[in-house]
């Protein structure tokens, strides 16, 4: 069984920053994918941003904002979101997989992006 603990989530003003963390219970060198995905309110889940070996994709919605990156070393995943709109507002939940040929998600961090 592998745990994931997210953190940093919390309350920014729009055109903030903020960073979300991911550590796994688990060491994640030999994890093919590590990524993010969000859920707003009244929505289903979208994928955010991934990390697949050394590739990174982002959603269009994203691109150029936000920043995903992974050690190795740590076991962790991250998420910098710079430049954050109101549309942001959502739980933000990582996944990673697989692991022993299963994939395994967050708890989800709430992340509000208001004035």
């Amino acid at each position: 069984q592998v745990q994931l603990v997210e953190s940093g989530g919390g309350l920014v003003q729009p055109g903030g920053s903020l960073r979300l963390s991911c550590a796994a219970s688990v060491s994640t060198s030999g994890i093919f994918f590590m990524g993010w995905y969000r859920q707003a309110p009244g929505n289903e889940r979208e994928w955010v941003a991934s990390s697949v070996g050394k590739i990174t994709s982002y959603a269009d919605s994203v691109k150029g904002r936000f920043t995903i990156s992974r050690d190795n070393a740590k076991n962790t995943v991250y998420l910098q979101m710079d430049s954050l709109k109101p549309e942001d507002t959502a739980v933000y939940y990582c996944k990673i997989g697989p692991y022993d040929r299963t994939d395994y998600w967050g708890q989800g961090t709430q992340v509000t992006v208001s004035s």
